[in-house]
């Protein structure tokens, strides 16, 4: 009998130190999750704040751009048509979205903005008068860095959502992300070219090029 009760305690030991094992791993497991996702959501906030820095910008950009005379005004209205739109794509700033389609459309809308910033300052060459502007220039040095900015926290953001997606896709870790509705995380994809920020330097100390002579009939 003795032998026997021993037996089971033995036994019972060994479950229960399987059991603590086992909860041991689930506990440690799933906190690394937390923490994982965490800290997409937190580099997301940054991606966010980047670019609400940039659409801040463009009012007084394009406001120191109207000015000028006789500027070509369809490209000011493709601006601010542009950040029109991309204030009309709501997503969480403190939540990165797990739907690959909402973020697609965020990039798409932001994308567009880069493109008619970009026309913009190409047609602000032609306009030697607003390039002199200090304000301008001011405006120039803001938005250059706040490019550079954007695209170093998309970067940071795509390394923390593959760190969290290799984790999520990962066994046994992913029966346990399965379990607690721990899902994969869409993320920035470059377009051609994209590996750089948009340039938006100018030469401002450079003269405009001499007319050509035009020649004696």
């Amino acid at each position: 009998m003795n032998k026997f009760a021993i037996g089971c305690g033995g036994l019972v030991v060994i479950v229960l130190f399987i059991a603590f094992i086992i909860a041991l791993f689930f506990g440690g497991t799933y906190n690394r999750l937390v923490r994982s996702q965490q800290s997409v959501d937190q580099q997301w906030a940054q991606v966010q704040n980047v670019y609400q820095r940039r659409a801040d910008l463009i009012p007084n950009l394009v406001n120191t751009v109207a000015g000028a005379a006789n500027f070509e005004k369809s490209t000011l209205v493709e601006v601010t048509n542009a950040r029109a739109s991309v204030g009309r794509v709501q997503l969480d700033p403190n939540k990165a979205p797990s739907d690959a389609a909402q973020l697609q459309e965020f990039q798409a809308a932001q994308g567009q903005l880069s493109n008619a910033l970009s026309r913009l300052l190409v047609v602000v060459e032609r306009y030697p008068e607003l390039r002199a502007n200090q304000n301008f220039q001011s405006l120039q040095a803001q938005l250059e860095g706040t490019e550079n900015r954007i695209a170093v926290e998309r970067g940071n953001f795509n390394s923390v959502v593959q760190s969290y997606n290799v984790a999520v896709r990962s066994f046994p870790t992913n029966m346990i992300a399965g379990m607690f509705g721990f899902s994969p995380r869409p993320f920035f994809t470059a377009a051609a070219g994209a590996e750089r920020p948009p340039p938006v330097q100018f030469n401002f100390a450079s003269p405009a090029p001499a007319a050509s002579p035009v020649a004696s009939p």
